[in-house]
């Protein structure tokens, strides 16, 4: 199994991704597991989670723009929709033809819309405390968006409390918090054209999903959650759960947001168990 660095041009802007492939591997006959990061991360975050998805499948792992090492342009549309149209133009080019989606808080809604822009690509989605009915940003917060210079103060704004502070937020057990984790989640602050991105991204971004697209998203979905997840509580996924026809729910105790971080084992055993269940 060769896991290779690439960037593709994909619309005019640079994505970079990981292919975990080797096409004289038995797992060619498998879907590709596509995993999507969530807001202010990377395919970093995957980290745990990868090494133990590869053992099986063909793993796609894609640092959605402006994050990671992808394009931070100020001219792209920042919308999911958009974003999901990325997705699916950079399986295209792969021809990747077959996938399961492993969408994490933000990564979730892509995946979703990936769905239901595309529902013949996906044969299954995993939402890892998946975002769910965020709303699109206030007027004011539009407005002041053009404000020459307010990217400083997003990033004043974001990083105000420290990345130490932010991972103590969305992690439960704290002493996974090592210095690899923290160089890994601090390194979008070092480039401020993210938050020129992001400054784009509060006026591009169109919000969640309206639980009416739910309803008409077939796709079989394996909802996970961390009990005590700070940033998209529990009840999110309970009520995702309940409007998306063809889901089922699990949840862990003493378990934050950052799942793949925090279970990586029991969240590959989980996925692997859905995988193998008929649809």
């Amino acid at each position: 199994m060769k896991t290779n660095q690439f960037t593709a041009n994909i619309a005019g802007i640079n994505v970079f991704y990981e292919f975990h492939h080797d096409s004289h591997s038995p797992f060619a006959n498998k879907p590709t597991l596509v995993l999507i990061h969530g807001f202010l991360s990377s395919s970093f975050s995957f980290r745990r989670l990868i090494p133990l998805l590869t053992k099986e499948y063909t793993v796609l792992a894609i640092d959605l723009p402006p994050f990671g090492k992808s394009e931070k342009s100020k001219k792209f549309v920042y919308s999911y929709e958009n974003m999901a149209k990325v997705v699916i133009a950079l399986l295209e080019k792969l021809r990747v033809h077959r996938t399961v989606l492993v969408g994490h808080s933000m990564g979730g809604q892509i995946s979703l819309n990936i769905s239901h822009q595309k529902p013949e690509l996906v044969e299954k989605v995993v939402l890892l405390c998946s975002s769910g009915y965020l709303k699109r940003m206030h007027r004011s917060i539009i407005y002041s968006s053009r404000i020459p210079y307010f990217y400083l103060w997003l990033k004043y704004w974001l990083a105000r409390q420290g990345p130490i502070k932010n991972l103590l937020n969305v992690v439960y057990d704290h002493s996974l918090i090592d210095d690899e984790m923290i160089a890994g989640y601090t390194e979008p602050f070092y480039d401020d054209q993210i938050f020129v991105a992001l400054t784009r991204m509060i006026r591009d971004r169109e919000g969640d999903l309206a639980a009416e697209i739910l309803r008409e998203i077939e796709t079989p979905s394996l909802l996970i959650w961390g009990e005590e997840d700070k940033v998209v509580p529990v009840e999110i996924g309970r009520r995702l759960h309940k409007d998306l026809p063809n889901s089922s729910l699990i949840t862990y105790k003493k378990t934050g947001h950052l799942l793949p971080e925090e279970k990586p084992q029991h969240v590959h055993d989980n996925i692997l168990d859905f995988l193998q269940t008929s649809p």
